[in-house]
């Protein structure tokens, strides 16, 4: 399998998203997300600089940019913030099991095969693990997080799936999906969420977040997926859940548990089966 470069730069930069959103878990998430996708956009800001055409899309093409950028990292901030946050990335890194099962869904041509069903039970029986992990006694209030990191992953699989259905578009729109995406979670932060002032080292993390996770990823996985074999890039992204995992469990001091290496082998191996069964 030819290594694809364009997506291990897009794994390596989102393996560090879920810390990075811990690290401001202070910061309320829609101006988080806002604040972020912004300084993301301004990535592709000395292409429009050149041609500004780049940015000329269809609507359904923006649409659908918006709904998978700030749809995906609103929902899976919610759920860092009202669940176990390595249980909740668990859960969130479905999205490599959900883009194999939706393919016929939402791709024509394609059917789901035996392959596809037992790597979508495994796949969820590695939720399921790493939900009861978490312990009895957060059930009540973490529900809404896992059900929110569910969300966030049918949001980026099907996002990733339709993208394959819009008209061909450069990858320097991608700064567009973003900036508007940006707006948009400024003012729903703006309209509902509470002011407050942030500090110096807060703004430096947007930072890292905006041009990293938030920003350049978006361009690298956009670009693996024109430049290369699409199977190969989906065979990559499974070890996006691990490398993530292992990142968050290191930043918030917790111990490799049995269960959750449980649950981690569960949900990386259902993808693997899923994404090899052609």
């Amino acid at each position: 399998m030819t290594i694809n470069f364009y997506a291990l730069g897009a794994i390596a930069l989102w393996a560090s998203l879920a810390s990075l959103g811990m690290m401001l878990s202070h910061v309320p998430p829609l101006l988080l997300t806002g604040t972020a996708l912004m300084i993301g956009s301004t990535l592709a800001w000395p292409f429009v600089a050149r041609d500004t055409s780049v940015w000329k899309v269809a609507p359904a093409t923006l649409a659908l940019g918006v709904y998978g950028l700030f749809g995906f990292h609103f929902l899976l901030f919610i759920a860092l913030r009202n669940a176990p946050a390595v249980q909740a990335n668990l859960v969130n890194y479905l999205w490599p099991l959900l883009i194999v099962v939706l393919s016929p869904v939402l791709l024509p041509g394609m059917r789901l095969r035996p392959g596809h069903a037992v790597a979508a039970v495994a796949g969820f029986a590695g939720a399921a693990v790493a939900i009861l992990a978490g312990g009895a006694s957060q059930a009540g209030g973490a529900s809404w997080g896992y059900l929110a990191a569910l969300g966030s992953a049918f949001i980026w699989a099907s996002y990733s799936l339709l993208t394959r259905r819009v008209a061909p578009f450069p990858t320097a729109a991608i700064g567009l999906f973003g900036l508007v995406s940006g707006l948009l979670s400024l003012l729903c932060h703006w309209w509902l969420e509470p002011a407050v002032r942030l500090g110096w080292s807060d703004l430096g993390w947007l930072v890292v977040m905006g041009l990293g996770p938030l920003g350049a990823a978006f361009f690298l996985w956009d670009k693996a997926l024109k430049t290369g074999d699409p199977r190969q890039v989906g065979i990559l992204s499974y070890l996006t859940p691990l490398a993530s995992t292992v990142l968050l469990m290191w930043a918030t001091g917790r111990p490799l548990s049995w269960s959750i290496g449980l649950a981690a082998a569960l949900i990386i191996g259902a993808a693997v089966v899923g994404a090899r069964t052609t």
